[in-house]
């Protein structure tokens, strides 16, 4: 049974990562299309926000603790950071760039995250061990492939022969390509500071207040309104904000039922089991989807530059991730340690006294 209990985050940010994917590719499919990415952030949080809400009533009445002022303050900075200006910023760099080099992106996320999280004391870094050193190792390694994706892009694959005209037709946009490519890079390195400050505010949420489909609830709300306000300062046509095919609305009610909301009450649930840098370093699975969904379906190039970035970002990912698994076997075994029994006097530790060895080592 503890086996299972220690599968179950796992499971459960692949089922996320998956979902997030494939609300990914829809939206850049919609986006080529013409649709604003500040109005798709608002309709996709006004549809989480109707999903959600009669779910956590009914869900958690009986549980649900006193919202109060600070939750609430809380609860808004989060949806500011992890709705509204990380999903503005995410599609902002989807229209400059790929689908698949975009969500490379979202691979830094985990090493920024870690980052961050030191000096506010929800990661803890001990540099004589060897899982402090891995962790630190593991970040230096990301930051090389984010400057490898950032700086080199190289000549792009294509699926199957180009011709003379579609290589004629690159040449003279390539020019504006390339300051296309540099905003959007700029844009999305944002993103993952954003994103990555997302995570350690959720920690701090799921401490005070652990009803994930309320807390979720509430930041779709504020994310709606937030991008709301947003979209009619941009975007103040109304024909801006029209839906003109299927696709469009079953793109922005998948992306709100599932990515913003079952899917970051997954990951508000596996900040509270694990803790933020654990959730985030299941990430690479949404590059690997979307770039073969990009390529063999929606016939996007993939630049030299971008996947020798990802794979250092991803094997830099998981030296840290590994590092921070050590880290937890350490501290396990100098928490078992501790309370191993002192002059025969076994029965004075109780079951209760065992059971924060499993918990992770990156929560305060």
């Amino acid at each position: 049974m503890g086996c299972c209990r220690q599968w179950e985050p796992i499971v459960m940010m692949v089922a996320v990562n998956l979902g997030l994917a494939a609300a990914n590719a829809l939206l850049k499919k919609i986006l080529d299309g013409g649709l604003n990415h500040l109005v798709i952030v608002a309709y996709r949080q006004i549809i989480a926000t109707i999903f959600l809400a009669p779910v956590a009533y009914f869900w958690e009445r009986k549980s649900r603790p006193k919202l109060t002022v600070p939750i609430l303050c809380q609860l808004f900075f989060s949806a500011l950071t992890g709705v509204t200006l990380a999903q503005c910023f995410f599609l902002l760099g989807f229209e400059y760039t790929t689908a698949a080099f975009s969500c490379a992106f979202i691979n830094i996320v985990p090493v920024s995250t870690f980052l961050l999280a030191l000096p506010l004391r929800l990661e803890k870094l001990n540099m004589k061990s060897l899982g402090g050193r891995s962790k630190v190792l593991g970040a230096i390694v990301c930051i090389g492939g984010a400057l490898t994706l950032t700086l080199y892009k190289g000549k792009p694959f294509y699926l199957g022969a180009t011709n003379h005209m579609t290589n004629h037709v690159n040449t003279m946009n390539s020019s504006k390509k390339a300051d296309d490519w540099a905003i959007g890079s700029i844009v999305l390195i944002a993103f993952t500071v954003v994103w990555s400050s997302w995570f350690l505010i959720q920690a701090r949420i799921g401490k005070k207040y652990p009803c994930k489909y309320s807390s979720t609830a509430i930041m779709a709300l504020f994310g709606a309104i937030q991008s709301a306000v947003l979209s009619l300062i941009v975007e103040r046509n109304p024909a801006g904000w029209a839906m003109k095919g299927k696709l469009e609305i079953i793109t922005i009610i998948y992306s709100g039922v599932v990515g913003s909301g079952l899917c970051y009450v997954g990951m508000a649930w596996c900040v509270e089991q694990r803790g933020p840098v654990f959730t985030s370093a299941f990430t690479p699975l949404i590059q690997i989807f979307v770039a073969i969904v990009g390529f063999f379906i929606l016939h996007e190039r993939i630049y030299p530059g971008s996947v020798v970035g990802s794979i250092i970002v991803i094997i830099g990912l998981y030296i840290l991730l590994w590092g921070k698994s050590k880290e937890i076997d350490e501290c396990q075994e100098m928490k078992q340690a501790q309370l191993a029994p002192q002059d025969g006097h076994f029965d004075a530790v109780s079951p209760s006294h065992v059971i924060p060895v499993a918990m992770d080592s990156s929560k305060p």
